[in-house]
């Protein structure tokens, strides 16, 4: 009845001890939190398996984290970023799209790979691509306020880019289930996306407006944290249940309207201490925890490392030459694709929905699974030698062209310019 107790104390000193070793590697520290869940989950000690506590848990922290990203947002700069996230999300999705469903079309063919998918070969194969148009932004943010680089311009890309990616990824899903389900209506999907962003925005100014005039009033500070943990939930569920659209972009978007309030920086204080005391760490130890290692042939390995390498590349390159195309500098372009590699979470549920539906065989699982871990372990290292021999970000960007300057001095100073 208590083990979660045991557990839990073995997640939160496993992740902060690994932690600890990745850092004097000068690996990110979340790296070391994933290496934790790995080796106490079925995929090596099978201490701990995932139980419905670490997953409730687990939720709550990717949310608190994407609010405190929303919350640590320059939402000038969100704003002019706002063509070039979208021209970036839907090259990031078109390239692994297609490079997943290359992949599949040479591999998912008869005498190959034994599929017990109920659906046609095409869309299988159409499937592994959608797959592949994930993106898992949650270990980015993590990696980017390691950095202190969360406010420069490539990182208000990567998480606006990644918002639309999240959306143009449910419409893809929505398509090709609705060819294996007729109970899916595309049409009634995007209605529902579209209902969600008049929800936020109206909804958004209304609680910007109660919230600055009550903080105003001068009472107690810590009523302003009980608040904004509200809002951020109730803006996770609705965006969930009653729009279809994943709860961290509802919690991304109550963290921005925060951050236009006067109080963001005494309400992030509060939640970063939440976040890295009890909820981060239960969450990137979760990841590991959901892997496991089926049995796989040589075709299925030669498969494996196919579409992992073609995961790798399509996000680096389709996202960099959208970032290009919008006037972006080489280094912030490799930035950007660097950043949004990562499938982690995203990629497993977007798996096992098609596996309900017929649409991937259980032997495709296992290569799925290896572009899960490997993604999600390769993008914190690859993104922070991206940003290596630059200077620590300003605590507080407040004009986009000063954070521009610094990444220009950060690139000239490494080389990359």
């Amino acid at each position: 009845m208590y083990k979660f107790l045991l557990d839990l104390s073995l997640i939160l000193i496993s992740t902060k001890l690994l932690g600890l070793l990745t850092r004097k590697f000068h690996l990110p520290q979340v790296v070391g939190a994933l290496l934790a869940g790995l080796f106490l989950g079925p995929a090596f000690l099978n201490i701990i398996t995932e139980t419905s506590f670490i997953q409730h848990s687990a939720e709550i922290g990717v949310i608190v984290l994407m609010f405190c990203a929303g919350m640590g947002t320059d939402v000038k700069e969100l704003k002019e970023c706002g063509k070039a996230s979208f021209v970036i999300a839907l090259l990031g999705v078109a390239v692994p799209l297609a490079g997943g469903f290359g992949v599949a079309y040479f591999f998912n063919r008869a005498g190959m790979i034994d599929s017990d998918a109920s659906s046609t070969i095409l869309l299988q194969n159409i499937f592994i691509g959608v797959i592949l148009t994930a993106t898992s932004v949650s270990i980015t943010v993590e990696t980017l306020k390691e950095l202190g680089k969360l406010k420069t311009r490539s990182g208000n890309a990567i998480l606006g880019a990644a918002i639309i990616d999240d959306i143009i990824g449910i419409v893809c899903l929505t398509v090709v289930s609705s060819f294996a389900d007729d109970s899916v209506k595309i049409s009634w999907v995007l209605l529902k996306i579209l209902g969600f962003f008049v929800f936020s925005g109206l909804g958004g100014w209304l609680f910007y407006q109660f919230f600055r005039r009550w903080c105003n009033t001068g009472r107690a500070m810590q009523r302003y944290t009980i608040v904004a943990f509200v809002y951020c939930l109730l803006m996770a569920f609705a965006a969930e249940n009653f729009f279809g659209v994943a709860d961290i972009t509802g919690a991304f978007i109550a963290g921005v309207i925060i951050s236009m309030t006067q109080r963001e920086e005494l309400l992030a204080s509060k939640f970063d201490v939440l976040s890295y005391l009890y909820l981060s760490p239960i969450f990137f130890a979760s990841i590991g925890l959901q892997v496991t290692m089926p049995a796989m042939s040589g075709a299925i390995i030669a498969f494996a490392l196919s579409l992992t390498i073609v995961a790798v590349l399509s996000k680096v390159i389709g996202c960099g030459f959208g970032a290009k195309l919008c006037g972006y500098k080489n280094y912030q372009c490799k930035r950007i694709g660097v950043g949004m590699i990562s499938r982690g979470e995203v990629a497993l549920i977007v798996a096992s929905k098609g596996a309900a539906l017929g649409l991937i065989g259980s032997a495709f699982l296992g290569p799925v699974i290896l572009v899960v871990v490997v993604t999600t372990i390769i993008t914190p290292v690859l993104l922070k030698w991206t940003f290596r021999g630059g200077p620590q970000a300003p605590i507080e960007i407040k004009e986009h062209h000063l954070a521009d300057k610094h990444e220009d001095i950060a690139a000239i100073r490494s080389g990359e310019k």
